[in-house]
Parts: structure tokens; sequence; C-alpha cells
């Protein structure tokens, strides 16, 4: 059988854990952060190794942690803890330790709060452990009797959660990018993986429903079937290739290369990320926020999404979100567009994986 060549942006991925990169000029200095004794300097890491350590940390420290992220300056692992006896276990280990005053019980509490009272079409929220709050983000559409519900409930969190506004509108990136097709529709594809030892890829939820077909060209002939899709609540789709030829493992980089994808892993905030789509190619930028809540209007809410400041418009959903050689995420939707920025949001790939029991290809 004569093999394909599949497009360039095409992706595959795999497991790992990766931690985030915080911007400089980020400082430990809070009302209730306290330093390490000199006792117990902080260890040098590299974003690597600091990832294997916040793994081991956040299982000894259980409810007595409180978010993670990587300060790539002081190249430190920092770990948000509510008490002194967390805080000795962190500096034991070599970690930066963060006495904070909002616990994940809390901050989790939170956003219950916000799903029970301010459910508002064109609203986020995500937890920013940098910050350790929620931060809640209206976009433009959101304003009168509905702007001051909002802003009232988050009055009522306190020092939990803070309320900014998007200059843009929150909406699925679907239309039609450059990647893939059906129904006179268009998406980017998202990464290439195995099911089953057979290939198929990932793409967004919002860009078809099952039994759709997908060509790899406007008008061109399919080159499979979506089996499955997952829109709202989740945000991904899996589509099984006709033919069983192998699939590379890269993503498009729009200048005549490709970057070589080995794993899949987590992502956190301060993390610097890449997303290739087939409308805005390749654009950078950084993780902001986690398990974000993102209310797309029409009922279309979707949970657990990986909130960024990295661009993208529509046709540029389903495509990959990855750092270095590791597959992040899919995406999904946002606001604004790759002129004046905006809020971008993706599906956390470990998830589709795990739901489809698939495996980088």
């Amino acid at each position: 059988m004569k093999h394909r060549r599949m497009p360039k942006r095409k992706v595959a991925m795999a497991g790992g854990a990766i931690l985030a990169v915080v911007a400089a000029g980020v400082t430990f200095q809070s009302a209730n952060a306290t330093d390490s004794p000199k006792e117990f300097k902080a260890k040098t890491l590299s974003a690597t190794a600091a990832g294997k350590l916040a793994s081991t940390l956040q299982q000894d420290l259980g409810a007595d942690g409180a978010g993670v992220y990587y300060d790539a300056e002081a190249r430190a692992l920092v770990v948000n803890v509510v008490d002194e006896s967390a805080a000795q276990t962190v500096r034991k280990a070599g970690g930066k330790a963060r006495v904070v005053e909002n616990s994940q019980a809390e901050l989790k509490s939170a956003r219950q709060t916000l799903t029970d009272k301010a459910t508002i079409p064109g609203t986020s929220w995500a937890v920013d452990p940098v910050s350790n709050k929620v931060v809640v983000t209206a976009d433009r559409t959101v304003e009168g009797a509905e702007w001051d519900r909002l802003s009232r409930v988050v009055e009522t969190l306190g020092g939990k959660a803070e309320l900014k506004k998007s200059a843009g509108e929150f909406k699925p990136f679907a239309s039609g990018g450059d990647a893939i097709f059906s129904g006179g529709g268009r998406c980017s594809l998202g990464f290439n993986v195995l099911r089953n030892g057979e290939p198929h890829f990932l793409t967004a939820g919002h860009c078809g429903q099952s039994g759709s077909r997908w060509s790899d060209s406007r008008g061109g002939g399919p080159i499979g079937t979506m089996l499955d899709s997952q829109f709202p609540g989740n945000d991904f789709a899996l589509v099984k290739y006709d033919d069983n030829a192998p699939q590379p493992s890269q993503v498009n980089l729009y200048n005549g290369t490709a970057r070589r994808i080995t794993g899949a892993g987590e992502a956190t905030v301060g993390m610097g990320v890449q997303r290739s789509g087939s409308t805005t190619q390749v654009r950078s930028g950084q993780v902001t926020g986690l398990d974000a809540t993102v209310n797309y209007g029409n009922g279309d809410i979707v949970n657990g999404l990986i909130q960024t400041n990295v661009c993208a418009e529509p046709g540029d959903s389903g495509g990959s979100l990855f750092a270095g050689d590791t597959a992040i995420g899919l995406t999904s939707g946002g606001s604004g567009d790759c002129s004046f920025g905006g809020e971008t949001f993706f599906q956390p790939v470990s998830e589709a994986l795990a739901v489809y029991g698939a495996e980088i290809g």
C-alpha cells in the first residue's frame, strides 16, 4: 500500500510532566509569604527537575499544598502552602516555600460559588497560583445587570477572587481553518495518536459530530471519520484514519520545518508555550490559568481548560498547543485575535488521551 504523507501540522504526544515558567519580575514577597530559613536553601533546578520535585511534593503535601509554579529567573520551584509545617516539608526537599492565605479547598469553594451564582455567558474563571486567587474574566458582552451581578458575587469572595475585563468576546475558534475540512467547515488537526495500534488524530469537539467525514484539503477526498465528539463539557474529538499508514509525530512550524513531539504533559501557570494552527500558524505565549471554566454562551460551557495569552482566530480550533517537544493541549476558543491579543483556552490533551485510551503514535 502506498503511504500517504500527512500534513506537517499533525502532531503526536505522550505522557510526562512539565512545570510552569513564570515571567521575569514575579517576586515571592506578599503579606503572607515567608522565605526559606538559611539552613534550607532552595535548590537550583531545571524546569524538568522542578517538575519531578513538584509531583513528589504535591503527593506529600495533599490538602496542605496550594499550587506550584517555576520561577525561571531564580531557577527555583515555588510551592504554595497553608502553614509552617508544610513549608518545612517543602524546604527540606529543596523547594521555595510560600505560605499563602487561600487553600486549595477555599479556592475550589470559590469556584463553586461562581458556578452556582454567576453562570453568565461571556465569563471564565481559573486558579492563578501566583496571585493565590481565582481570576474571573468577563468579555465585552457582559454588561449592565449581568456585570453588576458578577461584580457582586466576586466581591463576596473577598481575597479569594479578582475580576478582570476582556476587550474581546469568548467564542469557540471554529469556522474552518486550513488543516482539516468537513461539510464546508475548517478546523486544525491537533495530534496524531494510536488507539488499539491504529492511527487516529485528535481535534476540537466543537469542530464536528460523530460520523462526520474529514479531508486534509478543501473539496478533497476524505482521510478519516470522526468516531466521537465531546462538546460542551469537554472540547475534544477523535478521528480514525481511513488508511493504516503510520502518521508523523510532529507539529508544523510554518517555516518549512516541523517540531517532533515525543510526549504529552500537563500545563502549569507561567509555562512558555507555542500554538500551531491553520489560520494564524505558530504563535507563542504563556499559560496564565488552569482548570478554567469558560461560558461560550447558548449553554456551551466547557470545564477544565488551560488559559493562556497566546492569540488564535477562527480555523485554529483543534490545533496543537505544545512546549518544546511535549504536547499540552488542543485549541478550544477565546477572545480577541492576533492583531490585538486576548485570552485563548485549550483542552488538556492528557484528558483526551485518557478518555480514548490513546497514546502518541
